[in-house]
Parts: structure tokens; sequence; C-alpha cells
């Protein structure tokens, strides 16, 4: 994990700021909701935080309920295809209800969430090393 800030603008800091901490907050709540992702959540928000807060790096490296994810993530490089399943399975589930829900209102913003659906998964099966 990245100690020192990448970028130096506060605009950009305050960015990445406050993506992590939305990230963050996904990533807490996927500890309590079935279906919702955590690694991938606390990942997103270790590198917001890489680039804009080594303190809120620090804090969540050590956090009780996601620090242990991001350490076993950044020893073994990648995840275990267990966690790759779990993580599509999640992810499908939640884009797979909101597209039905959405279809009656807008059907453009439905197919824009099952194509970032698309993205997301492509991302977790081609970016993200598997491990054994």
């Amino acid at each position: 994990m990245v100690e020192t800030c990448v970028d130096s603008s506060a605009t950009t800091r305050a960015v990445f700021g406050a993506l992590g901490w939305c990230a963050v907050a996904l990533a807490i709540a996927g500890v309590f909701l079935p279906g919702l992702p955590t690694t991938v959540f606390a990942i997103a928000a270790s590198y917001c935080f890489s680039r804009s807060s080594p303190r809120f790096a620090r804090w969540l490296r050590n956090h009780p309920w996601l620090g242990p994810r991001l350490r076993r993530y950044a020893a073994e490089g990648g995840m275990p295809p267990a966690a790759k399943r779990s993580a599509l399975l999640a992810m499908w589930t939640a884009v797979l209800i909101s597209c039905a829900l959405l279809v009656t209102v807008h059907r453009t913003t439905a197919a824009v969430v099952f194509g970032l659906g698309v993205v997301g998964t492509l991302s977790i099966l081609f970016l993200v090393r598997t491990t054994p």
C-alpha cells in the first residue's frame, strides 16, 4: 500500500477521499448484507485513500473488519476462485434485481446498470489475478 499521496492537487485528493469513504460505507454494508461484496469495495477504498490520505489508508489497513481482507489481497496478489465466484454471484444478484426494478421506470438506466455489471464481471475475470 502506498504511504504517500500520489496526487498533490487538493481537489483531486478531496475527490479520492470522498470516493474512498463511499467505498468504505459500501464495504461495511457488505459485511452485514448478503449479496453485497465487501472485499471489492475495501480494495477500492484502499486505492482511493492511497491517493488522498495516508492516515485513512493506515486506518483502513488496521480496521478489524476490512483490514484482514486487504492484507490477504495484498499478500496473495489476487482473489481465490471461491471469492471470485462469490463476488460475481453477489454482483449479478444486485444487478439483476436493480435492472428488474429499473426497467419499468427507465429502460436506459437499466441498460446502463447491466452494462456496468458486464464491465465489473470482465474486470474481476481478467484484471484480478486468481490465486490458489
